[in-house]
C-alpha cells in the first residue's frame, strides 16, 4: 500500500500572517472561591434543675449533626466547664464530633427567649467582621464556646428558663475554598441510537430503492446509506461509470451470507453474531465468515470493518486456518495479521502440522512469495534449518494442491 503524503502550503516572503512564535498567546483564567457552608441544630435541655450538681467540668451532649462534611455538638455544663468559676456559670461549647484537621469554622449560639420578647441571649461569628478570620479546631474534640455563659443566678430568674426547660440553637459555618475553571456541566445524555435507527431501516426495507442479487438471494437497500458509507459502492451507484439498472444488480464471487454481514456492518456500524449468520456454532465457523468478511471490506473499501476482522483473525489463529489466513493477510494487505501468521507457524510442531493443512496447499498456489518469505522466517528464527532446506524446493517447485484443484472454502 502506498503512503499518503499531505501537502503543506509553504508562505511566502511577503506573507503578513503571523507565526505562531508572534502570535498572541492564550488567556485563560480561574477564580478562587471562599464560601460558607451552613447548618443548624436546636438543643432541648428539660429538667435543668435535675442537672445541676452534676460536677464541675461535667456536660450534657446533644445528638451528632452533620454540618459541612464534619459531625458536631452541642455540650452544656449546668455546673461550668471551669473549676475557678466555683459552678457561678453554666458553660456551652459547640464541638468537632468527627475526625478533622484545621477545620476553619464561624459559629454561632443563642439561648432562646421563652417569653415571646425574642430577647434572646446570641454570641455570634455571623454577620461581623474577625479580626483573625474563622475559627481554627485542630482535632476532633476541639471546642468553640464560652465558660461564662451564663451567671446561673440570673439565668434560673429569666425568661430563658421555662416550664424548667432551656432552649439553645447552635449554627455552624464551615469555611471552604475551591478553585474553578470555566463553569462544565453535567447532564446526562443517553447513548446515541443512530446504529439502532439505520439497523432498523435495513430490517425494514423501508424507502430501498437498489436491490443485490447475491448467490441466489436478494437484499434490499438504500443508495444513500451505501454510497455514505463505502466509495465504492458511491462510484457503483453516482459515479460517471454508475450502473443503469438499479433494481437488481448483481454481485460476483461473494456468498450470501457476507453480503449480509456486509451490509449488517454498513447499516449497524458493528459486527453481526456469526454463529447465528453462519447457523454453525464453531469457533471454525466465525474465522471462515471473519475471512470472507475480510475480502470483503476491503473490495468495497471499508476500512474499519477490514480491520475490525484482521484484530478478530489475529487472535483466532489455529493450525487448521492459519494458512488460508497468512494468504488473505497478503492479498488484502494486513501486515500485522501476516505478522502474528509468521510468527505462529515458525515452530518445527506448527510447521509440520500446517504444511498438512489443504491451507497450505493453497498458499503454495496463491501466494508463492509469502512460501519463501516464511521459509526464510523459520530458518532463520528456528534451529531446524535442515528441515527448512529439505523442504523449500519441493514446496516452491510443487504449484499443484490436493487432488489437482484450488482450494476453496464454503459457509
Amino acid at each position: 500500500m502506498g503512503k499518503i503524503l499531505r501537502e503543506t502550503a509553504k508562505p511566502s516572503a511577503n506573507s503578513s500572517s503571523a507565526s505562531p512564535s508572534s502570535a498572541a498567546p492564550a488567556t485563560t483564567s480561574s477564580t478562587s472561591v471562599t464560601e460558607t457552608v451552613r447548618g443548624s441544630h436546636q438543643f432541648k435541655i428539660t429538667g435543668y434543675s435535675l442537672s445541676k450538681g452534676i460536677g464541675i467540668g461535667k456536660y450534657m451532649p446533644s445528638e451528632q449533626f452533620s454540618v459541612g462534611g464534619y459531625d458536631w455538638a452541642i455540650y452544656f455544663y449546668p455546673d461550668g466547664k471551669s473549676v475557678e468559676d466555683n459552678a457561678t456559670h453554666v458553660s456551652l461549647f459547640i464541638a468537632l464530633a468527627s475526625d478533622g484537621t484545621d477545620v476553619r469554622a464561624l459559629f454561632e449560639l443563642t439561648l432562646l427567649d421563652q417569653s415571646g420578647k425574642e430577647r434572646h441571649k446570641v454570641h455570634s461569628h455571623f454577620e461581623r467582621t474577625l479580626e483573625s478570620g474563622p475559627y481554627t479546631l485542630k482535632y476532633r474534640g476541639s471546642m468553640w464556646g464560652y465558660k461564662r455563659f451564663f451567671k446561673r443566678t440570673t439565668l434560673e430568674t429569666s425568661d430563658y428558663l421555662k416550664d424548667d426547660c432551656l432552649s439553645v440553637n447552635c449554627s455552624v459555618g464551615v469555611v471552604r475554598s475551591r478553585t474553578e475553571g470555566p463553569k462544565i456541566y453535567t447532564i446526562a445524555i443517553p447513548p446515541s441510537s443512530i446504529g439502532q435507527q439505520f439497523g432498523q431501516l435495513l430490517e425494514n426495507r423501508k424507502g430501498s430503492d437498489v436491490n443485490f442479487e447475491v448467490d441466489g438471494e436478494i437484499f434490499a437497500a438504500h443508495k444513500l446509506v451505501l454510497a455514505a458509507r463505502s466509495p465504492v459502492f458511491r462510484a457503483q451507484l453516482f459515479g460517471p461509470m454508475k450502473d443503469q439498472n438499479t433494481q437488481c444488480i448483481k454481485v460476483e464471487d461473494m456468498e450470501a451470507p457476507v453480503f449480509k454481514a456486509l451490509l449488517h456492518f454498513i447499516y449497524w456500524d458493528s459486527l453481526p453474531d456469526m454463529h447465528e449468520l453462519t447457523g454453525l456454532n464453531s469457533k471454525w465457523a466465525s474465522t471462515l465468515m471473519a475471512q470472507h468478511l475480510l475480502a470483503a471490506a476491503d473490495r468495497y473499501g471499508l476500512e474499519r470493518l477490514r480491520l475490525k476482522c484482521e484484530a478478530s483473525l489475529c487472535e483466532d489463529v489455529a493450525i487448521n486456518t492459519v494458512a488460508t489466513t497468512l494468504a488473505l493477510a497478503e492479498q488484502h494487505h494486513c501486515f500485522q495479521l501476516k505478522a502474528v501468521c509468521l510468527k505462529f507457524i515458525a515452530t518445527s510442531e506448527n510447521l509440520r502440522a500446517v504444511m498438512q493443512t489443504d491451507g497450505f496447499e493453497y498458499l503454495k498456489e496463491s501466494c508463492p512469495s509469502v512460501l519463501t518469505e516464511l521459509l526464510e522466517y523459520v530458518a532463520r528464527f528456528t534451529e531446524h534449518s535442515d528441515f527448512m532446506c529439505k523442504h523449500r524446493n519441493e514446496a516452491l517447485l510443487d504449484g499443484s494442491d490436493i487432488n489437482g484443484r484450488r482450494v476453496k472454502q464454503r459457509l
